[in-house]
């Protein structure tokens, strides 16, 4: 019997007779909930949390590691990605309709998880975590809704000035297709071969691949496999953050803010995680950490360990808002 209870719940999207997937997990023996151990995470642009945050490494997820730790740990599969419905437009050739799910789209629905998670737990607020494309989705909802957010970690941190993978330049139909050479690739962008090597596995890089092309039940139907993104959080890219636009407004957080990044990201790098960081409010406690040896994946990598440990640190820290 595991130690840890796991529960999966379809929360109603903010898009008209869909639903978004969230997961759960705790200690099955746990006590009661508090604001500060409930913790939301939120995924970036390409791959659903179900394949990152929740990806066994060893045994154990980043999602588990946190249960174990005592923490009330949930996370959400974007509409359009993982184990969440996807909209009528992805079912149709990209180039039939502009593109589908944006910035503005997730944050409505990250409400309404929010919400209904608060309610599941009886609290006011509880903590965010944000990876990549998630941290302008945090970033946003925590100045939108202030007094519903504990703690919030930038992990990743997309702001302006960005030249990631994502982006061509030209503006996309309602989808991206992203096979396992695709996502390997740019994992590896702009590594030499040492720096490759140190990160993790060619069989690790295969199998989280494989996962990840696991997560669209379409993705077989293509030779070779293909998995579906929606492409408004491309359209964000050019409009906002290539644009010179600000994603969010950094001053209006008013939760302990804590901004991770890796040394070797190439898809958000550190010093616009700098950026967003010097916006932040002087008032409340605030963070930037830069972890050695990492990208933009060093959830799934040999560093995850520091990660791990820099947020669990942050989180549990005892200071009063």
């Amino acid at each position: 019997m595991s130690d840890l209870t796991t529960t999966d719940h379809r929360v109603e999207s903010s898009q008209a007779a869909l639903s978004v997937f969230v997961r759960n997990k705790h200690l099955s023996n746990g006590g009661g909930f508090s604001p500060a151990r409930t913790v939301l995470f939120v995924h970036g642009a390409t791959y659903p949390s179900t394949v990152t945050f929740d990806y066994a490494i060893n045994g154990e997820s980043w999602m588990d590691i946190m249960a174990r730790a005592g923490f009330d740990v949930w996370c959400v599969d974007l509409l359009g990605y993982g184990a969440s419905d996807r909209p009528p437009e992805m079912s149709v050739p990209a180039d039939d309709n502009p593109p589908v799910v944006d910035t503005d789209d997730a944050v409505a629905d990250v409400t309404k998880v929010v919400d209904f998670i608060l309610q599941q737990r009886q609290l006011p607020r509880l903590a965010l975590i944000g990876y990549s494309w998630g941290t302008m989705i945090c970033g946003t909802y925590a100045g939108q809704q202030p007094e519903k957010v504990e703690r919030l970690v930038l992990y990743g941190c997309a702001w302006m000035g960005t030249g990631g993978a994502i982006s061509t330049g030209q503006m996309p139909g309602a989808y991206r297709m992203v096979d396992a050479a695709a996502a390997i690739a740019r994992w590896q962008r702009e590594l030499e071969d040492d720096q490759i090597a140190s990160i993790a596995s060619p069989a690790h890089m295969a199998a989280w691949a494989e996962a990840f092309l696991a997560s669209d039940p379409e993705a077989a139907r293509h030779d070779p496999p293909q998995a579906r993104a929606p492409a408004g959080v491309v359209k964000d890219v050019q409009e906002r953050l290539q644009g010179g636009v600000r994603p969010y407004d950094p001053g209006l957080i008013r939760a302990p803010t804590m901004i991770v990044v890796g040394e070797w990201d190439r898809e958000t790098r550190p010093e616009q995680g700098r950026a967003a960081f010097e916006l932040l409010s002087n008032e409340i406690e605030r963070r930037y950490v830069m972890i050695g040896g990492a990208t933009h994946s060093m959830l799934i990598e040999n560093q995850r360990g520091a990660l791990q440990r820099a947020v669990d640190g942050f989180l549990q820290e005892g200071w009063e808002r």
